[in-house]
């Protein structure tokens, strides 16, 4: 037990340097490809000059994460004494690829779009369809499966010295909202160079170490090579970005996030340690129901409460550089991120 954080770690950074290693061709590929970022007409000038930036940079997350866990997992995986463990590795490598699938096809929507090909991808309506049929399933099997997943149907409470059983029937639909919000969050936080990437991967080094104190060893190793190739992504995606993460990345890591809180009991703490992506969805929340409260009969249009919306973009219109954005939510994430930590320590 003893070994296993500095292992954890260790695969991280092992992570991070094939990311950093391949990042480079795998963008000269999208390039190639036209694989290009649409961007909002609604957004200032700065953010038009980044139309045509390469993205579905969510792969080059994905691809070395799943390739990775299941190499140091395999051999765990296929020990009958160490199945119930090693397995349960494997529910939250599906979630991943399977909201990267959901969200590759989003972004492929946008791409042929600004082809002037239309009528192919997903509608709002296939996209939330998808989310919900991955999550119940999800949700389903944490719930069943009792022997691979020590807080199944459960929840911690700090300062209370047992946990929470929780009947399945409750259960199940608050895995289904924490896995579809999150998974929502994060892509809401996804707008501005570096911002969902570094702000997911404090979230995910929090659960590592929640997870390490509670000797889940295979999820707290998920969790670090997560880290790891995120700052592989933020290489290239740091200020100016020469790549975007796009819905192929951010919609998994937020389902993954929410997956990984479930499976450890302390998914209490997820607003608290993921609080950027949270108030990033309430505010567009806010902003959205505002405007149709306050919307004109006449005219059909209403006020805003925010500058824009998520609010990384009102602070941006309020006079903060992007820089400035994405180095003080990281801050803000950062230490939400330790308080929440803190917290699953009493």
């Amino acid at each position: 037990m003893a070994g296993q954080l500095p292992f954890a770690l260790t695969v991280g950074g092992v992570a991070f340097l094939l990311g950093v290693i391949w990042g480079g061709p795998f963008i000269e590929i999208l390039r190639r490809l036209r694989i290009g970022k649409q961007i909002q007409i609604e957004l200032s000038d700065e953010h038009q000059k980044k139309v045509g930036t390469p993205t579905m940079g969510g792969i080059m997350i994905v691809f070395p994460v799943v390739l990775i866990s299941l190499a140091l997992n395999l051999v765990n995986v296929l020990r009958p004494n160490d199945v119930v463990t090693g397995s349960s590795v494997l529910l939250p490598l599906a979630v991943l690829g399977g909201f990267s699938l959901l969200g590759l096809l989003d972004d492929w929507e946008g791409i042929q779009n600004s082809r002037g090909v239309i009528g192919q991808g997903l509608s709002a309506r296939a996209k939330f369809i998808g989310q919900l049929v991955l999550a119940t399933v999800v949700a389903i099997i944490i719930s069943l499966y009792d022997g691979g997943f020590q807080y199944a149907n459960q929840l911690i409470v700090p300062l209370l010295p047992f946990a929470i059983t929780i009947p399945p029937i409750i259960f199940i639909p608050i895995t289904v909202f924490y896995i579809i919000g999150m998974s929502n969050a994060v892509n809401f936080t996804d707008g501005l160079d570096g911002l969902a990437g570094i702000i997911t991967a404090s979230a995910f080094a929090a659960y590592g170490v929640i997870g390490y104190l509670q000797g889940q060893v295979f999820l707290t190793q998920l969790c670090f090579i997560l880290v790891g190739a995120c700052f592989a992504f933020l290489w290239y995606n740091a200020h100016p970005a020469q790549l975007f993460m796009g819905d192929t990345g951010s919609l998994a890591l937020g389902a993954t996030l929410g997956t990984i809180a479930i499976m450890t009991g302390q998914w209490l703490l997820l607003p608290i340690i993921a609080i950027v992506p949270v108030t990033e969805t309430i505010s567009v929340i806010l902003q959205v129901t505002y405007y149709k409260r306050t919307k004109d009969p006449k005219t059909g249009i209403g006020q805003r409460l925010f500058r824009m919306a998520p609010i990384h973009y009102h602070f941006q219109r309020g006079g903060w550089s992007e820089t400035q954005v994405v180095q003080r939510f990281w801050l803000v994430g950062l230490l939400s991120a330790m308080i929440g930590v803190a917290l699953a320590l009493l």
